[in-house]
């Protein structure tokens, strides 16, 4: 029978079920009666569409078996064939199979039925469940040739002599996998977990310890500090304390390329030290490896007695390679079939090769074949060779492009990335005559095809080698048809492309060109040489060359890209500072994005649209993978997100204290409402009539989701951080500053009442997500805990336990099997519900992750971080699908020298820099840091620059040498993130507001704190030293000013006006009057104060946008503020006029500074630049600013960019000063 043929659907499954079925002589509603299921299961088993359930599988095998559908003495191994052919994740059960098989006598047919629904449940042994196992990349075995006394061999080393390391040693195409595969299979009942790892692209020895201790002991990844000794110290303890079958497919990756005895490559010698402990040391477990080279590190251990064997497999005895050929439909006598198979040295990838072209060359007779000398000898590399130069054109793209994708994939998917489109039946018929030639296999996926290992490294290594030289001789074939890499890639596969293709490719190249100039000559020549094609014809071309010269210079600045093509070049991250692009067709690129950090993220019901809000306001939708939307909808972080239940809308809060619900097709403001302070949480109920939110001014209201009308307010004694409905929405969950759950109960026509309150947490809550059936629970905590509470009770039914920070946030997955949470400790944990243990640590951010949503497949989780990045995660595997990088920094403060020469700045991503005034120089970089930077100022004498982050550190720098000379904690609480901070005019002390309701006061010669207060009712964002030292004013969130005797913390005033949170306060040079900023979407406030009497003397006209930022003239006569709209106000104090207005910065202003000799006014923002302005003109005189990734990046006439895209480029550097007409 001729190989299976590649469809949509798996035909060979189906006609397995078909025949077992008309040999049961059922019809297929009678045999869905027996199992259980509809008909329509049956009938989509049988063509080939889906596979059947364990449980349903189960129970088809007991009724074959009763029924007699498999020949005597052979049931076992026709059900482990029916097994591999349905495709199961689960292992079959051995000792369940032998029990069937035990029970197999006939029984009464009013017994069947009970005995298949029960006993396809029962374990065979009550004490002992099957192992977990973790199949990796392992491959399904669709045939196995001979190998019989090899396979009895290694399942007795295995279980019967309890081996410590195997090694299946052997030829490339010898078949080790597929042993390998079988013994697995064999063997597994035997252990508590099986994992298979693939090595064939080259993991780092890191990541493979991780993936195997993902499966192992998760929890234990939490720790990022963990090092490479303690990851093998704890590997070797999971081998010790449970049974685990660990198998290592192709280990000659990691072997110094040659023959013989191997060594690890370079960079690998931390493996040669898992491999010599797991060797040596005592353990119960048992380590598979197949490798073509024997590893060296194992060579001294192996012996007969030793725990330590290794296995060469020689060729495939005559019988089973005629088997094989007899499958294959090659014809022939014995003496020429023993001819053929000593010519291949009974090598059965070689065989399979080579029989598929007898059948197509000779009609399956080997004597022709043979007369003709097509013999290849030389091995499976020179025979690989052969078989590639038969194939068709299109034979060979699509060899290459498994290779380059790595990962089984299906006929649509190889389709769409053709560059040039061919008809579906032509890429049907080069698949199906790859399938049946063996150098292509079926996948796990059902219609899914991939490559073998040895394939995989054969048609690797011929693309790089087409493609060298085609770059030599500056020719286009392979160049244009085959991506070197793919923007769409997951991340990992990505990666990988660049480390065995990319890299490869560039390190033959410069042998080629031994001057680093030449070779780049070459690349920009090729350019040119694709410009001058029409936009269909240069295909790949311009995404491979800048991939190969982004990995040669390491950016991409300074090119001329006009008029290419350029299709899935990955430039994320990637700096194009001076390059242009005008008319060029960009397809498919992925793109750094000016979203900052991702503060919340949320995902519609049905999946289409995905949103997240950012630290500087802004809200972006994606429409499935398209960015849909961009805009700026708050003046603050925005800190919640909730689509309603239809999609249609989308609510968000900040703090800014507003809540806003948009249209999201349009991003149309419907309404908006506000709290009194920070807005936290938002949640639309199930049916989606009402919004909830809750806020830091210690409320949860009740919103009318049409019109906007607010109908209740919830009073709280705390802040409220986060919201949850119940599915049945009869219940609302609230969760705050005080650590207790409060359950609220609405009822139509009355109102809302707390029926319950749970505690148990001992910190503040921050994340709460309902069961999907309501039964449940979850909540996060500041105390580093996950409790889950039983609804109906509200008692803890289990405490979790293992994040090593603070637990910022839950999310339960729509199927209720997945709890996911996430902590300041960067890393994200999912819970197996049913066990209620950590199956799975997610790690990949860099920062705190904030948020977290579930797609409604319930496989894809998408989380937010302050690191700037979002990640789509793949919950099954592990692994980061997606990664969307973006370029955000805000500066929050500035602060002049004292000379006035330099200003330094704290920013977003936890930099302080010290730039110099006349702008000649690049500024200098003060790291140390964790999280960003909310304060900076100059001591009086000028020597030392304090820095306030988010990290609970205040940092004293020297100014000369740029070295942190004092860090400061906060001694009570590790995770308490300063604010604004002052130093007194004696240089003393430091003064600085908190994210808790305190001020701090530190005495700076011995880094004590020497008081602080707790009569601030909220968050101090900024406080300030009257000139003569005598008094400290600090601003809060709950609109109040608060006045403080600086020797000893008494309160001394309150002042009282603001109706929403106050974000600056300044005081006049002659120290007689205070202003204070603030405000709401409504209007921003500007007050000022006279001090010796505490009344507000002054209340500035309505802001347009929210006061951030406010400074005095060097009279008192001026005042100047900064709003969320980006524009400066010149104010008269005198008659209250504004008496000038500039545009100074896209976004927020955050910060206003005077130099020391009142000439000039600093401002900095959300836009990342400090702008110099002339005090008394108002003319702006310099900006200082980094350079954004895509700085005068050139995108006139660029085609393929939606607007999103292009807004977005253009906020990053991008200008469009060549407009063409029409574009």
């Amino acid at each position: 029978m001729k190989g299976s043929s590649y469809r949509e659907r798996d035909y060979s499954f189906g006609q397995v079920m078909l025949t077992l079925r008309t040999k049961l002589e059922l019809t297929q509603a009678e045999l869905a009666d027996q199992l259980g299921v509809r008909r329509r299961a049956v009938i989509d088993w049988e063509g080939g569409l889906t596979y059947p359930s364990v449980d349903h599988l189960k129970r088809f095998v007991i009724l074959a078996i009763q029924r007699q559908a498999w020949p005597a003495g052979r049931e076992a191994e026709e059900v482990r064939a029916l097994w591999q052919a349905a495709h199961q994740k689960a292992l079959l059960d051995e000792a369940w199979l032998r029990e069937r098989l035990s029970h197999a006598q006939a029984q009464p047919a009013s017994q069947l039925n009970e005995e298949i629904s029960v006993a396809a449940n029962a374990p065979a042994s009550p004490s002992k469940g099957a192992p977990r196992v973790d199949w990796g990349e392992a491959l399904a075995v669709a045939s196995f040739y001979g190998r019989a006394w090899e396979l009895d061999l290694l399942s007795a080393w295995v279980v019967g002599e309890r081996c410590q390391v195997v090694s299946v040693l052997g030829q490339g195409g010898i078949g080790k996998s597929a042993l390998a595969t079988k013994v697995m299979h064999r063997v597994a009942e035997h252990f508590e977990v099986v994992i298979w790892r693939s090595l064939r692209d080259v993991p780092s020895c890191e990541a493979l310890l991780d993936s195997c201790l993902q499966v192992l002991a998760p929890q234990a990844l939490s720790d990022a500090s963990m090092s490479p000794e303690k990851r093998q110290d704890l590997l070797l303890e999971c081998l010790r304390t449970r049974r685990v079958l660990l198998v290592y497919d192709n280990l000659e990756s990691f072997l110094e390329e040659g023959e013989g005895i191997g060594s690890m490559r370079a960079g690998y010698e931390g493996f040669s030290r898992v491999l010599r402990r797991v060797a040596t040391t005592e353990h119960q477990s048992c380590l598979l490896l197949t490798s073509r080279e024997k590893p060296g590190d194992l060579v001294p251990m192996e012996g007969n007695r030793s725990p330590v064997r290794a296995l060469r497999l020689a060729r495939l005895d005559i019988e089973a390679c005629q088997q094989l050929l007899e499958e294959k439909e090659v014809t022939g006598t014995t003496a020429e079939q023993e001819q053929l198979i000593e010519a291949y040295a009974g090598n059965p990838l070689a065989l399979k090769i080579v029989a598929q072209a007898i059948v197509e060359l000779f009609d399956g007779h080997i004597a022709p074949f043979l007369e003709q000398g097509e013999v290849v000898f030389g091995g499976i590399r020179q025979l690989l060779r052969e078989q590639y130069a038969r194939l068709s054109a299109i034979e060979q793209r699509v060899l290459l492009w498994l290779a380059i994708l790595r990962e089984p994939v299906s006929l649509e998917e190889l389709l769409a990335l053709l560059a040039t489109p061919l008809p579906r039946a032509t890429m049907l018929e080069a698949v199906e005559a790859l399938l049946n030639s063996s150098l292509i296999e079926q996948g796990l996926r059902p219609g899914s095809v991939t490559l073998q290992s040895v394939v995989l490294e054969y048609a690797t290594a011929q693309l790089i080698e087409e493609t060298s030289g085609e770059i030599q001789q500056g020719q286009f074939s392979r160049l244009i048809e085959q991506s070197l890499t793919l923007a769409r890639s997951p991340a990992h596969v990505r990666q990988t492309q660049v480390r065995l293709i990319v890299v490869p490719l560039l390190l033959k190249l410069r042998s080629a060109y031994p001057k680093r100039t030449e070779l780049e000559d070459q690349l920009l020549a090729l350019l040119k040489l694709l410009r001058a094609r029409a936009d269909y014809a240069q295909g790949y071309g311009p995404a491979n060359v800048l991939a190969l010269l982004k990995e040669q210079r390491g950016h991409l600045r300074g090119l001329d890209l006009s008029d290419l093509s350029i299709r899935e070049a990955y430039l994320q991250g990637v700096e194009m500072q001076d390059t242009t692009l005008s008319g060029a067709t960009l397809q498919e690129c992925a793109w750094t994005s000016t979203f900052g950090a991702a503060w919340s993220v949320a995902i519609s019901h049905d999946g289409r649209y995905h949103a997240a809000g950012s630290r500087r306001g802004e809200i972006c939708v994606w429409d499935q993978q398209t960015l849909h939307r961009v805009w700026r909808a708050h003046s603050d972080i925005v800190r919640s997100l909730s689509f309603s239940p239809d999609g249609h809308f989308l609510a968000s809060g900040s703090y800014d204290g507003m809540v806003n619900v948009w249209g999201v097709e349009h991003g149309a403001l419907l309404w908006l409402g506000s709290h009194t302070a920070n807005i936290s949480g938002l949640a639309f109920s199930p049916d989606g009539s009402l919004l909830a939110s809750g806020g830091i001014d210690a409320t949860v209201r009740l919103w009318d989701r049409k019109t906007g009308a607010l109908l209740e307010t919830l009073p709280h004694p705390h802040a409220v951080f986060t919201l949850a409905w119940s599915p049945d929405g009869h219940l609302l969950a609230s969760f705050g500053f005080d650590g207790q759950i409060r359950l609220w109960k609405r009822r139509q026509s009355e109102t809302t009442t707390c029926v319950a309150c749970l505690s148990g947490h001992t910190n503040c809550g921050m994340g709460l997500a309902f069961s999907p059936d309501g039964s449940r629970l979850a909540s996060a905590s500041w105390d580093h805990t996950i409790k889950l509470w039983d609804v109906a009770s509200g008692d803890v039914i289990q405490t979790l336990m293992g994040h090593t920070d603070r637990v910022q946030t839950v999310a339960w997955s729509p199927d209720g099997q997945t709890l996911a949470s996430a902590a300041f400790d960067h890393t994200i944990w999912l819970w197996d519900m049913e066990q209620r243990t950590c199956r799975m640590v997610l790690q990949g951010h860099t920062d705190l992750v904030f948020s977290l949503a579930f797609m409604p497949n319930s496989r894809r989780l998408l989380s937010g971080s302050v690191d700037g990045t979002m990640q789509v995660w793949d919950t099954e595997n592990g692994q980061s699908e997606q990664i969307l990088q973006s370029y955000a920094i805000s500066l929050y403060d500035i602060a002049w020298s004292p000379d006035g020469t330099r200003i330094a700045s704290g920013s977003s991503d936890g930099l302080v820099m010290i730039w110099e005034v006349d702008g000649l120089t690049p500024p200098r970089l003060l790291q140390g840091h964790r999280h960003l930077v909310f304060g900076v100022e100059w001591s009086p004498d000028g020597r030392r620059l304090a820095s306030g982050g988010w990290d609970n550190a205040i940092r004293v720098w020297d100014t000369t040498t740029g070295e942190s000379q004092q860090i400061m904690r906060d001694p009570d609480d590790a995770y308490t993130s300063f604010y604004g901070i002052a130093w007194s005019p004696d240089g003393q002390h430091l003064a600085c507001g908190t994210y808790r309701p305190e001020v701090q006061m530190w005495e700076v010669s011995t880094g004590t704190r020497q008081w602080m207060t707790r009569q601030q009712p909220a968050s101090a964002r900024r406080v300030a030293w009257s000139p003569d030292g005598t008094r400290l004013a600090s601003a809060g969130d709950d609109g109040l000013i608060s006045l403080w005797n600086p020797s000893d913390g008494r309160w001394l005033r309150q002042l009282r006006g603001h109706l929403s949170k106050v974000n600056d306060i300044a005081w006049s040079r002659d120290g007689k009057w205070l202003a204070s900023g603030g405000g709401s979407r409504e209007s921003g406030e500007v007050f000022v104060w006279e001090i010796h009497s505490g009344e507000r003397v002054r209340v500035l006209p309505r802001h347009a946008g929210i006061i951030y930022a406010l400074a005095w003239g060097q009279t008192g006569a001026i005042l100047v503020s900064g709003s969320s709209d980006g524009m400066l106000r010149w104010w008269d104090r005198h008659s209250g006029e504004c008496v000038r207005v500039r545009q100074a910065h896209q976004g927020t202003v955050q910060r206003l500074q005077v130099s020391p000799d009142g000439k000039w006014l600093a401002s900095c923002g959300d836009d990342g630049a400090i702008h110099l302005w002339d005090l008394e003109s108002g003319n702006l005189l310099r900006t200082l600013q980094r350079d954004r990734p895509y700085e005068r990046l050139e995108i006139s006439g660029a085609k393929g960019l939606t607007q999103a895209q292009r807004a977005s480029l253009r906020t990053l550097g991008a200008q469009e000063t060549q407009r063409r007409l029409g574009v």
